[in-house]
């Protein structure tokens, strides 16, 4: 479907209230709740929740009920300043902890609240700056081809909220039975939401699933092309390479295990090989995918460019209010600003060429990462990946500058943070930017609303992190901090010089490969990036879209209609588990006078466990619940 084809739920040629006061300060106050909650999720199990339905989905009952106030495009917005939060914190917090661990370790000091907040605001800012420019290309011209299955979701939710109906409520029927589902699994612990086996007789292979609502809704919205690339590359990672490195490799040490992989396959079984090895020739791919994907892109994003700088200077008069961004000359010298201050102020532990890495690196991966949520939506994109990749270059690059030991340890994870914010929040951009692109929305005014939601993120996640170091302090068991744990140790790998290049010049390779046989890379390199326990419920529900994709049916609008409601159904699986997310991270920080937290009172799991198998039976039942929307809705349309 073409742009002049596509004709969004709010005409071009009507105007409503959008960037307002009111969708200002409850977007500002949801950036720093979701930011503060994900901060403690991330830290806690290693993945954040994408808060941009759950922000539509509240601002949708604070304006719509509450206020009284009738304008989709508000509540767009809304969400667009609030899911900003838990980008910026997500980014955050999968670097900057390593700066606190150094301090512990009595190696440099810890970050203050106003090098935090200039990091964080800097890469924000550019996160946003460097995405605008890419929207026409991404958004616009591969509506149909990049399906940004949240954002379509987002789009969903608010669309079905403003026309009620039964649209509404198939919306917000998957919410609520995603929300209990997830309350069950996560708050109740009735049964783990992972579930996880190790295939003995096969040894280091694993194979298992995150049996969660979000995860099936996006293979479904996704479809089983996309879900099967991410599968091949998790089956790759879990039933070949980790074998391989079982068998052939027991007697070796490899950095950054400190003992042979015998003994660490023994002591931590099949997660310690992906986290230890597979990680590594993970991070290599994702990297060769992104450059390629890059290279293939080039031209259209040199044609991007060249129309924006001859087309944006016409936003005003006679230019649709839909097609409306900020002004070339506002991205390029906001970018240059930027540049300089990470330079010039003296508490952002950067020199120039350091900051003009940031630059380069940025503009690369806020790309790559514009293109990836596209594919497997925000929840799932590998953002500490590319700061992985980042840390390996940039690392190299100022010890051969000269730049080592602390100073040099401390510039390059200032570096890694900047880009894994870049990533994050360009990530976000785009699937609010399609939200914006299939409601209607002006897009100039979210990209302001992105910057709003970017400057009250900053000002407040420096707290956030301080407060929990101070509670907890990272790489307890309370708060592992398993990312920034990463991040600290390919850092310190380059700078002493043994870190596991072969792995990572596997992952190239392997990525070379995928592309010469003609196979997607970037989707495959993620599922060999990421755990298979990922992929796996992704491929599940594309397994089901595939079904009613190829059923027999009396006429194609019969399908039709049965797939679209299941995208409607599966947008409220998102929204309900991130809602419910949110909840449960805040339950996790609220401590009661006996030490407990909420979340512990609420935890059953001593007293009643189904284990696996019941992770397992309430997941396929989850699935069945999808599957008997789509027939139901096809059977009513007859």
């Amino acid at each position: 479907m073409d742009k002049q084809e596509f004709q969004p739920f709010i005409p071009a040629n009507k105007v409503l209230p959008e960037l307002t006061v009111t969708s200002i300060i409850i977007g500002a106050l949801l950036a720093i709740i979701f930011g503060g909650a994900n901060a403690y999720l991330g830290l806690k199990v290693g993945m954040t929740v994408s808060a941009s339905i759950p922000a539509a989905v509240i601002s949708m009952g604070i304006i719509r009920k509450i206020l009284r106030r009738d304008s989709i495009l508000e509540n767009n917005m809304v969400q667009t300043i609030g899911s900003a939060g838990e980008s910026l914190a997500a980014g955050a917090i999968f670097t900057l902890p390593a700066l606190f661990m150094w301090a512990q370790e009595g190696v440099g000091s810890a970050p203050t609240l106003v090098e935090i907040g200039l990091i964080a605001l800097c890469g924000g800012l550019l996160g946003v700056l460097l995405m605008i420019p890419l929207r026409s290309a991404l958004i616009v011209k591969e509506h149909g081809v990049l399906t940004y299955p949240e954002g379509q979701a987002c789009a969903e939710v608010l669309v079905a909220g403003e026309e009620g109906g039964a649209k509404a409520a198939t919306v917000f029927t998957g919410l609520g039975v995603a929300a209990l589902y997830k309350f069950i699994a996560d708050g109740l612990k009735l049964f783990p939401s992972e579930v996880d086996y190790s295939i003995t007789p096969y040894k280091g292979a694993g194979i298992g699933m995150d049996v969660l609502p979000a995860l099936a809704g996006v293979g479904y919205i996704c479809g089983v092309k996309v879900s099967s690339y991410l599968f091949a590359g998790g089956t790759l990672a879990w039933l070949v390479i980790m074998p391989l490195i079982a068998l052939f490799g027991s007697d070796l040490t490899i950095y950054p295990a400190t003992v042979p992989i015998s003994q660490v396959f023994a002591e931590g079984g099949t997660w310690a090989l992906w986290s230890n090895y597979v990680k590594y020739i993970g991070a290599g791919a994702v990297a060769t995918g992104g450059i390629l994907s890059l290279i293939k892109t080039l031209p259209m994003m040199i044609r991007a460019f060249r129309d924006a700088i001859g087309g944006y200077g016409k936003n005003g008069a006679g230019t649709l209010r839909t097609e409306q961004d900020l002004s070339m000359r506002v991205v390029l010298c906001g970018v240059v600003l930027i540049a300089l201050a990470m330079w010039l102020i003296p508490a952002i532990p950067l020199n120039f060429f350091s900051a003009l890495v940031v630059i380069l690196f940025g503009f690369f991966f806020a790309t790559v990462s514009s293109r990836m949520v596209g594919l497997i939506g925000s929840s799932n994109n590998p953002v500490s990946g590319m700061a992985i990749a980042t840390l390996l270059v940039s690392t190299i690059l100022l010890k051969v500058t000269g730049t080592t030991g602390t100073p040099g340890m401390v510039a390059a994870i200032t570096i890694g943070a900047l880009i894994c914010i870049i990533a994050a929040i360009a990530g976000d951009t785009s699937q609010d930017l399609k939200t914006g692109f299939l409601v209607g929305a002006t897009p100039k005014r979210q990209q302001i609303g992105e910057m709003i939601g970017c400057v009250v993120s900053a000002l407040t996640v420096g707290g956030i992190l301080y407060l929990l170091n101070s509670a907890w302090g990272y790489g307890s068991a309370e708060l592992p901090a398993a990312q920034a744990s990463l991040m600290k140790m390919v850092v310190e790998g380059v700078m002493s010089g043994n870190l596991p290049w072969t792995l990572v010049f596997v992952g190239v390779f392997i990525a070379i490969v995928v592309e010469v046989l003609g196979v997607p890379v970037m989707p495959f390199a993620i599922g060999l990036y990421l755990p298979i326990h990922l992929s796996t419920p992704i491929m599940a529900g594309g397994l089901v879209r595939l079904f009613l994709e190829k059923r027999k049916v009396k006429s194609e609008k019969d399908r039709e209609d049965a797939i679209q409601s299941g995208v409607l159904y599966t947008s409220g699986l998102i929204a309900g588990e991130g809602i419910v997310g949110i909840l449960l991270a805040v339950l996790a920080v609220v401590k009661l006078g006996d030490g407990r937290t909420l979340a512990d009172v609420v935890n059953i799991s001593g007293a009643v466990n189904l284990g696996n198998i019941g992770g397992l039976v309430f997941f396929a039942l989850l699935l069945g619940t999808i599957l008997w929307t789509c027939l139901r809705a096809g059977k009513k349309k007859q």
